[in-house]
């Protein structure tokens, strides 16, 4: 039995007291990568316009929360997460005027929009930066994190950039570098600078007075660095979670320059805002120590509401790991009086797509069916990518067609993210799947156009009618949403778990992962009854679950 099950039983009455003012535990959020969704104007790039003509979709899958990658004026380096406009759509993906119709139609579906915050960098054509370079002594001097060289014209540090290379920028101007935690065209804000911070909050409130319902924020735990400066030592155990195996940056512990405590103030400065018009928010966390940082970014419900880190986005897809991940963060949210709480993500427009990353080419589509149910059956609020309900795979792309500045600085041991962004198919007859009439900005492989959403709609047993359905069912299911987990010990590729909620039954929920049939003795069964409508497979007598290749089985608690 987990040692965070009793713990975490009387953090239930605090959470289920909250439960009128946080819906967005119980919701789903749905991805949408604008560049890759749906193009109106031929261009071959998506748009917003596009977004809004599969309003209709996005709301008949059942999700609560679309989040849009960013659209914001960008020259486009890191399409898009290099911002040069933080208040402006750019004229590739439309215009305010289709922000504005994009909202209001989102609200008559009833669908929530949550928009991207890139804050802890910009792009070198931001009007900030631009005036930040041009003198040591300009207002805007201190926005961004700039410092002289060593005697010998070296960095002052050991600190890497993600993308490659040393985090730190000689520029002429200045005669001083600069600090760019990804590409050298995104250099780093001073959030040390209160300006800096109120810049962004004013941003916010930009989009929040124009109807946004929530930010994700990128790269959240990036915002402040180490004004000492010092070196980062060497990692304990090479980081390859949120970075490649062939990434030096993993091989250093980032204590210095990203994870500052300082962050958690600001945090609570961006709540303050967001409860001001009921707004929720949602980090993304790639630091060393991701479960602990989530827990202490969402704790005492005055920070983030929610965060997801890249421990689920990695190639390891053993139940073991998937379990031992989410006991943890629980015990290390259950620390606070108040607990934090996570979202967990299987798949998003930086990995591989999890149907390629956790399957084989012999994996069929129902194992997409039975990886949807195990992300909407844990503690969390689930994050889905687009596409993911298709059972699209990863995209094989030759070195020519690479947009990605990830997958060009490291290929061909890392071939970057444009694999898992490539456009959606919507009807396999047309050209480009129904993308695009244009020229596409990346190629639609023809194994995606076999699966697009024409096709899949006629079929009932495909994954995207699967995804309608399952997706609809658990929102019926109170304990799934709400309620305390707890996993039983299982052998590989079973995931057992039990979901409890003070008031109500107990759900027990086998997941078999694996592509043989398999039977598992669980005594506790006994005092269950099959829970029915979800769309699996699966038996149980006598507390014995017999379980098809990628079948489940849900049992509710009898009641005496």
């Amino acid at each position: 039995m987990s040692d965070s099950f009793n713990s975490v039983i009387n953090s239930n009455s605090v959470e289920q007291a909250n439960s009128a003012n946080d819906w967005w535990r119980e919701a789903v959020i749905y991805q949408v990568y604008p560049r890759s969704f749906f193009d109106t104007d031929g261009d071959g790039v998506g748009d917003l316009a596009g977004i809004t003509a599969k309003l209709d979709y996005i709301a008949g899958l059942g999700v609560d929360i679309v989040w849009i990658s960013p659209f914001f004026t960008s020259p486009m380096r890191d399409f898009g997460y290099d911002v040069a406009d933080y208040c402006n759509v750019d004229p590739l993906f439309g215009s305010l005027a289709d922000f504005d119709l994009l909202i209001a139609r989102a609200h008559q579906f009833g669908l929530k929009i949550m928009i991207d915050q890139v804050l802890s960098h910009s792009s070198d054509q931001h009007p900030w930066f631009i005036e930040s370079r041009q003198s040591r002594d300009n207002p805007k001097s201190d926005w961004y994190v700039w410092t002289d060289p060593q005697p010998d014209g070296t960095p002052p540090n050991n600190w890497l950039s993600i993308f490659g290379g040393s985090a730190w920028q000689w520029d002429s101007r200045r005669r001083q570098y600069y600090f760019h935690n990804f590409l050298t065209s995104q250099p780093d804000l001073n959030f040390h600078q209160p300006q800096v911070q109120q810049a962004h909050l004013d941003n916010m409130q930009f989009w929040l007075e124009r109807g946004v319902d929530g930010f994700r924020i990128d790269a959240c735990i990036f915002h402040f660095h180490d004004e000492q400066l010092r070196n980062n030592p060497p990692a304990k155990i090479q980081n390859t979670v949120s970075v490649a195996a062939s990434n030096p940056y993993g091989l250093q512990a980032h204590i210095y320059d990203n994870t500052r405590p300082e962050n958690l103030q600001f945090f609570k400065r961006v709540r303050t805002l967001l409860n001001k018009y009921n707004a929720i928010s949602i980090g993304e966390i790639g630091s060393d120590e991701a479960l602990s940082t989530m827990a202490a970014y969402t704790a005492d419900g005055d920070k983030l509401h929610m965060a997801y880190s890249f421990n689920l986005l990695t190639s390891d897809n053993t139940t073991q790991h998937i379990s031992a991940q989410v006991d943890e963060f629980q015990a290390k949210a259950n620390a606070s009086p108040l607990p934090g709480w996570a979202s967990w993500s299987i798949g998003n427009h930086d990995v591989n797509r999890v149907m390629s990353r956790w399957g084989d080419a012999t994996t069929t589509t129902e194992f997409a069916k039975v990886l949807l149910a195990m992300q909407l059956v844990l503690k969390g609020t689930p994050c889905l990518y687009q596409g993911d309900e298709l059972a699209l795979t990863e995209a094989d792309l030759p070195y020519e067609v690479l947009q990605d500045p990830v997958g060009l600085t490291f290929w061909p041991e890392m071939k970057g993210r444009d694999g898992c962004r490539t456009p959606i198919p919507w009807d396999g007859a047309q050209k480009n799947a129904g993308f695009s009439s244009g020229c596409a900005w990346l190629p639609v492989p023809p194994e995606h156009a076999a699966a697009a959403v024409a096709q899949q709609s006629l079929d009932p047993a495909s994954p995207l009618n699967f995804a309608r359905h399952f997706i609809h069912w658990r929102k019926t299911i109170k304990q799934l949403t709400r309620g305390d987990i707890f996993f039983y010990d299982s052998p590989e590729p079973l995931l057992a778990l039990r979901r409890d909620l003070d008031g109500m039954p107990s759900v027990i929920v086998v997941l078999n992962l694996g592509s043989q049939k398999i039977n598992f003795n669980l005594p506790d069964c006994s005092t269950y009854q099959a829970l029915e409508g979800h769309g699996f497979v699966g038996s149980m007598v006598d507390g014995e679950i017999s379980l098809p290749a990628y079948g489940a089985w849900f049992g509710v608690q009898k009641q005496a």
